[in-house]
């Protein structure tokens, strides 16, 4: 059962989950990071209020949050396959984990940024600062923290988003946990795979909170 060929099989399969997720991570925060910004700042009690844009974003990050993954992954389909030429394999499964991280991270910026002390963003607004100087100086720098912490979490829950592409074929670990230990009923395999799933998360939530502790100022 453990020749060489499973273990390469499955050094593949870790390399793929690690790809899809941290592609997909680095993607998702590209669009989600501007997103939860926006959506702070239109708040009515935000820097730039603007009711219309916040509910229209507001509204379509409920949207897809609100699609299960397996659901929105099979959805996608046709867009992938248009992008990336294959609907099989680790970077087809890269389009949907976007379109399902993209709104949770919008949603995890925008919590991190409403911890921010009103006072020090009014203090900023005294001096003249701008809107897009307070963003970048003020809004991103003293939530910076918190966003660290939830990067973390974004990152792992994708990870586990990774893990149910492999229904579809998607490659990675999932993908052999389900072949082998749902299919063919080999769960040795299911459980290296499980362990492997788990210290992978380990490692990213321990990076994440010394990551964190190092920019919190409260911890200095």
């Amino acid at each position: 059962m453990w020749n060489e060929t499973v273990i390469e099989m499955i050094g593949v399969g870790i390399l793929e989950t690690l790809y899809m997720t941290f592609m997909s991570s680095f993607v998702a925060y590209l669009l989600g990071l501007p997103l939860g910004v926006i959506l702070v700042i239109t708040d009515k009690e935000g820097i730039a209020p603007n009711a219309l844009v916040n509910k229209v974003l507001g509204v379509i990050v409920n949207l897809v949050r609100s699609i299960p993954f397996v659901i929105l992954l099979i959805s996608v389909m046709p867009f992938t396959r248009w992008i990336v030429g294959t609907t099989i394999g680790a970077k087809a499964v890269i389009p949907a984990l976007i379109f399902a991280a993209a709104p949770y991270v919008a949603r995890l910026v925008e919590s991190s940024l409403k911890e921010v002390d009103h006072g020090v963003i009014e203090a900023a607004q005294s001096m003249g600062a701008t809107t897009f100087q307070i963003i970048r100086k003020v809004l991103l720098p003293e939530a910076k923290p918190s966003l660290i912490i939830g990067g973390a979490i974004a990152v792992t829950t994708i990870l586990g988003y990774s893990a149910m592409a492999g229904f579809v074929g998607g490659g990675g670990l999932g993908d052999i946990a389900i072949r082998y230990g749902y299919y063919r009923r080999e769960t040795d395999i299911a459980f290296v795979t499980l362990i492997l799933m788990v210290i992978i998360v380990q490692i990213i939530q321990e990076i994440g909170t010394r990551w964190m502790k190092r920019t919190d100022k409260r911890l200095h």
